[in-house]
């Protein structure tokens, strides 16, 4: 039995090297497989040139350099903040869209930032040596105090535009310190109207086929002008072909194929339910709030597809994680490796208590999950008036002491980032604050009960809706420029404050640290080890042929462009035009803009619209270019089938697919319904 269950280790090993699996890192990229299965050669000098044209949205998403002068593409739901903090009564810039005619007409995107990645340093050994010895919790802090340290010093020698940031892949079992090119001064040069790019809305969300022209442009700029960029993306004018390669470059957010079943069964069991029992509800009231006046309309429109698409994917995960079948293949190939570590002496010793240390953290866990989620993850305390007041009073303390004791989030590295997200001029609608306080105060009591002490302290007499709309009615936190002074106060300022935001923040921030405390101690610092075991245990075995799960850093996939099977029947990989018209309703979210309308007899009804493809994304990969084994874009990836979903926890080729905008309907409907001929000049643009 021993052997058999090692042997399907290696089995779903080899199976996984044989399918368009993995996020990989550039400089651990499969190339050899790549060649062998698809005759094409990517080098060190694609993999370079797709490095510096990928971009980072620090909101969560990806994007390419579109031309030498800054231009980025991404999608239209990865701009969707700017499009919002940038609309008013008068111009709603999600419903109308927008299009910069000079570039004296790009509108800066408020607390927006984009970032390339230009340098990566291995202090794997670093690490290990600042850790060597020590207890789980003496060695998590002292971890956190090396990675600071290291930023620091990176960021020291670095230029002033240049970000030190440190990554963890492989679950603790690499470190590194990655450079970025920071632009702070972002801008919108062109969006869609939402109507077209969510055409279908929720219902086709996760779906296909697909017609979405789900794509926008901005602008990064330095020192006022237009930041020079030569690392950009030749565009191919007619897309990709089926069957053909294509790779993706990105920045995918997370993924869990490396966590143990127990981490597994929290998720199943305790995150995701509670998730989806509070969106949920979040969405029906916001889709009865919108009702209430154009200007609420405005204010969540993006919002509650947002909610929708969180929720469609939970749901989703949810299904993967009850598979019986699936879950069954995860506890083979965690008791595979599990009796390979035993069998040998030495793993034994090293690795052997892995398992165990995970499962009592998973179990401490459990124990506190709702008292953390709710009051040191925020979900008690929803919107960004709350958000700002956090940040302040948590940021300020923090910021009192030396750089490597701080909260990693408050570090000298990470501060100017928080910063600008923190002074940004963002329009805040406070009945919109109102509505997201109230309700996460109702779950706060619902959940934790209405005798807990932290309720108690929240909450005193108040009712959640009496409690909410005091705060906000009172606090003058959406005033940028009183969250700047209350910043530059330092503590001092925030303690003298009489906004009622910040002055409840104070009051929990023990409660809050202590929680936190207890988590980092408990939960985290034991999963880290365990992890860092299990990692270490994986290289011994299978060695460093296999890729890390996602951690929003730069990774590089690869598949072709294919359709599946769905209940007997083959989807082809391509959509067009043509149907994008025969599905219209002109009811929402099957309605189209009146510029499509308009253009209907001139677009060409054969062009391609959206397409699917085999490679291996998951959320953060929004906005990534999709690029031929030639260097051009072919693409932009913009969701994924119901089936990637799972992708989370594993990749299924035969079901997971990408689902992209097609090069050749953005070039057309950029020429053909929005007469975008400057940006068309712009574009590099071959046959």
């Amino acid at each position: 039995m021993k052997k058999i269950s090692i042997l399907l280790a290696s089995l779903c090993l080899m199976a996984a090297a044989a399918a368009d699996e993995g996020m990989w890192t550039i400089d651990n990229f499969p190339a050899a497989e790549v060649e062998k299965k698809f005759g094409v050669k990517i080098g060190d000098r694609w993999l370079k040139a797709a490095q510096l044209a990928t971009t980072r949205l620090e909101n969560g998403c990806t994007g390419s350099f579109a031309s030498g002068d800054g231009l980025v593409l991404t999608n239209n739901h990865c701009t969707w903040g700017c499009i919002r903090n940038l609309s008013n009564d008068e111009r709603n810039l999600s419903d109308e869209g927008f299009m910069a005619a000079t570039r004296g007409e790009e509108l800066q995107c408020p607390g927006q930032q984009v970032s390339v990645l230009v340098d990566m340093d291995d202090v794997t050994g670093k690490i290990a040596e600042a850790t060597a010895g020590l207890s789980d919790a003496d060695a998590n802090d002292a971890r956190k105090a090396a990675l600071t340290k290291l930023e620091s010093a990176c960021e020291s020698d670095a230029d002033r535009k240049i970000r030190c940031e440190a990554v963890t892949l492989y679950n603790g079992g690499q470190y590194f310190i990655y450079q970025y090119k920071r632009y702070d001064d972002v801008r919108l040069v062109f969006a869609p109207e939402l109507d077209i790019a969510a055409f279908g809305g929720d219902p086709d969300n996760f779906n296909f086929p697909r017609w979405s022209f789900d794509m926008s442009f901005l602008r990064v700029y330095e020192d006022g002008k237009p930041a020079r960029t030569p690392n950009h993306l030749e565009w191919r004018q007619s897309g990709p072909v089926a069957g053909e390669p294509v790779f993706i470059a990105g920045h995918p957010g997370s993924t869990d194929r490396s966590l143990t079943v127990s981490q597994l069964k929290m998720q199943r069991d305790v995150s995701i339910p509670l998730y989806l029992y509070r969106n949920v509800e979040v969405r029906g009231r916001l889709l009865a709030w919108q009702n209430t006046s154009p200007e609420a309309a405005r204010a969540v429109q993006q919002r509650i597809l947002g909610v929708e698409n969180g929720i469609k994917v939970r749901r989703n995960q949810l299904k993967a994680l009850q598979n019986d079948a699936m879950m069954a293949t995860k506890i083979a190939e965690e008791n595979a490796l599990k009796e390979r570590v035993m069998a040998d002496p030495d793993m034994r010793a090293a690795y052997g208590n892995a398992w165990d240390l995970i499962d009592g953290a998973v179990s401490t866990q459990r124990n506190i999950y709702e008292d953390y989620l709710f009051i040191e993850s925020g979900a008690g305390l929803s919107g960004s008036l709350a958000s700002y007041a956090k940040t302040i009073v948590r940021g300020t303390a923090e910021r009192e002491k030396p750089n490597e004791e701080r909260i990693r989030a408050y570090t000298e590295a990470s501060l100017p980032q928080r910063e600008q997200r923190l002074f940004a001029a963002r329009p805040i609608n406070k009945e919109y604050e109102k509505l997201a306080l109230t309700f996460s105060l109702e779950k706060m009591r619902e959940w934790l009960g209405p005798d807990s002490e932290y309720v108690h302290k929240i909450l005193g007499n108040d009712s959640p809706a009496t409690l909410a709309t005091r705060l906000i009615d009172d606090s003058k936190l959406d005033d940028p420029k009183v969250r700047k002074a209350l910043w530059e106060g330092g503590s001092t300022a925030v303690k003298a404050s009489e906004d009622p935001l910040i002055k409840l923040m104070l009051s929990i921030d023990p409660d809050s640290r202590a929680l936190r405390e207890k988590y980092e101690t408990e939960v985290e610092a034991p999963e880290i080890r365990g992890a860092e075991m299990i990692a270490d245990a994986r290289f011994k075995v299978f060695g460093t042929e296999i890729y890390p799960d996602a951690t929003f850093t730069l990774r590089v996939t690869y598949g072709s462009v294919k359709g599946w099977e769905e209940k007997g029947k083959i989807i082809d990989p391509f959509t067009r035009t043509s149907r994008l018209f025969e599905r219209t309703t002109g009811e929402r979210p099957f309605m189209l803009p009146a510029t499509w309308i308009d253009a209907r007899e001139a677009l060409n009804p054969d062009t391609p619209f959206n397409f699917s493809a085999t490679t291996d994304i998951t959320g953060g990969n929004s906005g990534s270019p999709m690029v031929a084994a030639d260097g051009t874009l072919v693409g932009l990836a913009f969701d994924g089938n119901i089936h990637s979903i799972a992708g989370g926890y594993w990749f299924d080729e035969t079901l997971n697919r990408t689902v992209g905008v097609n090069t050749a309907i953005m070039l057309e409907a950029l020429d053909t319904v929005y007469g975008a001929d400057h940006l068309l000049d712009e574009l590099t643009v071959v046959n």
